[in-house]
């Protein structure tokens, strides 16, 4: 995109203001952290997502370690980390989920609401799929109350439903699952998450489809 010209005034007032405008808060940084998570796990080719999401953990590990007082920043951290180790294979993948379990457990141990309830599903999603011991920490009763703290704290959660039902039904619970499921598709999308909510409303619409056959 080619910069838009502006008056000379208007410049002068810019480089006069430069130091105001390019300072950035640790919420500005959150906030492009955010952004930058949800265009790489919902719009971004496969193929790319892996080095982008290397480069996003890196760069939330400076901002959690610059500012250790906001635990959402390492909430994020956690949350970056897990989605790497989603998208990345082999021992790559468990050293990934390792982290962002150590990173969001730490996290609600300074802030246990974690992120309105984000990292109990993160976390909840990770002792899911991880192997068990002595490979991991693959836990089906701890991933079960990691599920249930975070719908305590977000009933309405189109993330927390859709986790618990994947988890349900892998688990055998189907009829369980259906109702977590269903509660997804009917949830409220979250206001800068509405892309990665709704990419996830319609993996519950599918579950539902499945489920009731």
């Amino acid at each position: 995109m080619s910069a838009r010209r502006l008056p000379t005034v208007v410049l002068g007032m810019g480089l006069a203001f430069a130091p105001l405008l390019q300072a950035q808060t640790p919420q500005d940084d959150l906030f492009s952290l955010r952004s930058r998570w949800e265009h790489t796990t919902t719009a971004m080719p496969e193929t790319r997502r892996v080095d982008a999401l290397e480069a996003l953990a890196a760069e939330a590990k400076t901002l959690a370690e610059s500012h250790p007082e906001r635990a959402e920043a390492s909430v994020w951290r956690g949350i970056i980390l897990a989605s790497l180790a989603r998208e990345s294979s082999g021992l790559d993948a468990l050293g990934a989920a390792k982290e962002a379990r150590r990173v969001l457990e730490s996290a609600l141990e300074r802030a246990p609401g974690g992120l309105q309830g984000s990292a109990y599903v993160t976390l909840g999603a990770l002792y899911d799929r991880a192997p068990g011991w002595p490979v991991a920490f693959g836990d089906e009763e701890t991933a079960e109350r990691m599920f249930r703290r975070a719908e305590a704290i977000r009933p309405e959660g189109i993330d927390v439903h859709l986790y618990y039902a994947a988890f349900l039904e892998g688990e055998g619970r189907e009829a369980e699952a259906l109702v977590h499921a269903r509660r997804a598709v009917d949830g409220p999308l979250r206001e800068g998450r509405e892309a990665s909510d709704a990419a996830l409303r319609d993996e519950a619409r599918a579950m539902v489809a499945r489920l009731e056959e």
